[in-house]
């Protein structure tokens, strides 16, 4: 079974820690390079990790004709330009989340695609996730009933001003980092678009970036509301509430690759705390499983699994998150 050829652009720890060790040991992926602004950095890197070739440059990299995909988890703000200059390079593109910073950028690169030939795919690892497969096919299956509500939540402590998550002026922030989440699986269970958003949103006074921040997303018939923080205790949290059950992912968005994934079906006995059903998804390390689902669409001419048109419309979304926080009122997307 051929493999892709992944090179990696940059050195970030969610690709030497999370993303690279998988997609080396994947089904249709091998990771034969890396590059970094600093080669003595790419060498050591490529070293640690067993890849092949090191460059210390970007381009240089891009110019490497076995090099057939790149996986991008630059900054926020470089994912649109990196992105673009590697689908030039002939290269697909497998970008981190987000894949911009507005819907605007997720547009444009719609147009490098199209201009270009390559596939593109924003690195969602949740949408791939075999628990989220099963989420999905549960709740539109009617196995909760009719679903009505969604509540979500995800939160960290991080004030540290150097970390690049405090860094407004590269994209920084609660909602592009972790907010995004209840927002794209909600939207990927529900199989729908919500139809206007309403938001509140705290910026943190010395950094500037969204801290705490919670919004309503109307689905027309389905409501979903969920809270993200970046300097409350840790948390992460999406339940679905139906006419009949509700389903909670227990681990929804950091899932472990150590352990099986478990979702659970809670009745409507005991103020719905008795679980009825417990779904054991086998282990897997889902950055590995979005990593292969992206080579297996590019080698087998197939579509990729999350396409460009979809991170358009969770960007927009988004957009209207903050739309609505500024202006008090229903936004739509």
């Amino acid at each position: 079974m051929s493999k892709l050829a992944w090179g990696v652009l940059g050195t970030a720890k969610i690709a030497r820690e999370k993303v690279i060790p998988p997609m080396a040991r994947g089904e249709r992926s091998t990771v034969v390079a890396i590059a970094s602004r600093d080669a003595a950095r790419a060498r050591s890197v490529a070293a640690e990790l067993g890849v092949a070739k090191a460059y210390g440059s970007y381009d240089a990299m891009l110019a490497d004709p076995y090099v057939q995909a790149v996986y991008n988890p630059l900054p926020n703000h470089l994912h649109v330009e990196w992105t673009r200059r590697a689908a030039e390079a002939g290269k697909h593109v497998l970008c981190e989340k987000p894949i911009g910073l507005t819907a605007a950028d997720a547009e444009e690169l719609i147009r490098v695609r199209e201009r270009t030939g390559v596939r593109i795919q924003e690195a969602f690892m949740v949408r791939t996730h075999p628990q989220w497969l099963r989420a999905r096919e549960l709740v539109q299956a009617g196995r909760i009933g009719r679903l009505r509500a969604i509540t979500g939540h995800f939160s960290y402590y991080n004030v540290d001003p150097a970390n690049i998550r405090n860094q407004a002026e590269i994209g920084g922030g609660g909602l592009l980092d972790i907010g995004c989440y209840p927002i794209t699986t909600s939207r990927f269970v529900t199989g729908a678009e919500p139809r206007r958003v309403a938001a509140l949103i705290e910026n943190d006074p010395q950094l500037g970036i969204d801290r705490l921040g919670s919004a309503i997303l109307d689905y027309d018939g389905v409501q979903c509301a969920f809270v993200w923080s970046t300097q409350t205790v840790p948390r992460q949290t999406m339940q679905f509430f139906g006419t009949e059950a509700r389903l909670e992912v227990e681990v929804p968005f950091n899932a472990p690759n150590d352990r099986p994934c478990r979702l659970l079906i809670y009745d409507a006995a005991e103020l719905g705390a008795h679980v009825a059903e417990t779904i054991e998804l086998p282990i897997c390390d889902q950055y590995g499983v979005a990593g292969d689902a992206f080579s297996a669409a590019v080698l087998d001419g197939k579509p990729e699994p999350v396409p460009l048109e979809d991170s358009v419309r969770n960007m927009r979304v988004i957009d209207a998150v903050r739309r609505a926080a500024a202006s008090g009122a229903w936004e739509r997307p």
